[in-house]
């Protein structure tokens, strides 16, 4: 079933039943108020015949008892034994139930299909005894009145749905067009490999036109996406492409001329194994962001201890002062060593890749957590750009970035890893000062 058959189904049932109980509500009062008002006049009727009765002791009862006969209707006198006094204008009333009774009763009876009002009260005959006077009147206005209402309402209620219909067929339109629009688009996209977005239509900023703004930039993302995968993977043929020429012309001119000439070897082997390095780097880099997705064998690590093995490595391949600044103590916290030895690995060779002057590092417990910044004192990233640098392909400067040998992936990587430790990284950097990237990790 459609979603704009479903829409129209519960509007109209839910408004049936709405209609429905407030017809039968109006209905109920009606009866009510009119069955009471009915009572109230037959009562009133009544006690003026007991009064009659009463003030004209000289005349025989049955006699003025005659003067109050209702046209619908029948008046019994029943005394303690014996027949009853009946008086009516017609004999299809006598046989309406009654008794003799000593106290005073007021209802409706329905009897062979028709409705009847009666009151009974006991008063005292004229020769002393107590007998029940009681008074049917059949509701023959009520019971017509009662089905012009119902005719009433039934009809009001055709003529409420019939618009009620046609608001929700309106309404369905109006909130599936959008839904329409968005699959059309969805499906457009999928077959021809377009990046089309939704027209945004001029209403007010409800769901609907949310839900089209989010499509539209969730196109956008997808396509940028897209183009720096493109960007890397056209860069990264290139980066592959040039040591896999290299190594190709090495290997050949070894061949040629390599047995004989010890220092070609030397020279060959040497570029040889640089190109293979770069090669191998940027397959890591791939396999990390696979890889990183979760923490595997979680173990209890000194993040101090890491730190410095980590600083003595790069200062003894890149001659360059690494400064630490900690409290001194062990820090732990729990995570996988080997995971946390590549973020650090990553923002430190940055840091000396895109800086000359010395890279501060600072270690500081802070409410739980452990607070690790890397500062350089580079160009700077300029303000546009600091959020996109954590973003997969993504290159600050190209140009740079190629000559220094960047993919686009570390930063991306880092990220990875820390969020999956439960952490957050950020960087905070101004033009011309350099940059200090920040990691916060929960301690054990």
């Amino acid at each position: 079933m459609k979603l704009r058959t479903k829409i129209q189904l519960f509007t109209s049932f839910f408004m049936f039943l709405f209609i429905l109980m407030i017809n039968a509500s109006i209905y109920y009062l009606f009866y009510q108020n009119s069955v009471e008002t009915e009572l109230t006049e037959l009562t009133e009727q009544t006690n003026t015949v007991i009064a009659t009765v009463n003030e004209n002791p000289e005349i025989p009862p049955g006699e003025l008892i005659k003067a109050f006969l209702p046209a619908d209707g029948i008046i019994r006198v029943y005394p303690e034994s014996g027949d009853p006094l009946v008086h009516s204008k017609s004999a299809d009333y006598f046989d309406l139930p009654g008794g003799y009774g000593t106290s005073e009763v007021r209802e409706v009876i329905t009897f062979e299909g028709n409705r009847y009002a009666t009151v009974s009260k006991p008063i005292i005959w004229n020769d002393g005894d107590i007998v029940t006077l009681q008074v049917y009147k059949e509701l023959v206005a009520l019971t017509a009145n009662m089905k012009n209402l119902f005719y009433v309402l039934t009809i009001a209620s055709i003529i409420i749905i019939i618009p009620i219909i046609i608001a929700g067929n309106l309404l369905a339109r109006f909130l599936l067009q959008p839904i329409k629009s968005l699959i059309s688009t969805m499906k457009e996209n999928m077959k021809y490999g377009k990046w089309k977005k939704i027209e945004l239509t001029n209403r007010s900023n409800d769901e609907l036109y949310e839900m089209e703004k989010t499509f539209n930039d969730m196109i956008d993302s997808l396509k940028d996406n897209y183009e720096m995968q493109e960007i890397f993977v056209s860069d990264a043929s290139h980066e592959l492409k040039t040591p896999i020429s290299i190594i190709k012309s090495y290997t050949q001119l070894l061949e040629r001329r390599g047995k004989d000439n010890p220092e070609l070897w030397k020279e060959s082997l040497d570029a040889i194994g640089s190109e293979a390095d770069r090669m191998q780097k940027l397959v890591e880099q791939l396999l990390a962001l696979a890889k990183n997705k979760e923490i595997e064998h979680s173990e209890n690590v000194n993040i101090t201890e890491l730190m410095e093995k980590t600083i003595e490595v790069f200062t003894g391949a890149y001659d360059r002062n690494i400064e630490l600044h900690d409290n001194g103590k062990p820090i732990h916290i729990l995570g996988n060593q080997d995971q946390l030895r590549q973020v650090f690995y990553i923002l430190i060779d940055n840091a000396l890749k895109y800086s000359d002057h010395n890279v501060v590092i600072t270690m500081a417990p802070h409410d739980n957590q452990i607070d690790i910044s890397v500062r350089d004192f580079g160009q700077g990233i300029p303000k546009e750009e600091r959020e996109r640098i954590f973003e997969r392909f993504y290159r600050m400067d190209k140009a740079r970035s190629r000559n220094t040998g960047g993919t686009g992936l570390g930063l991306a990587i880092a990220k990875s890893i820390i969020h999956s430790h439960g952490g957050t990284i950020s960087v905070d950097s101004r033009p011309g000062e350099g940059s200090t990237f920040q990691v916060m990790l929960p301690l054990t």
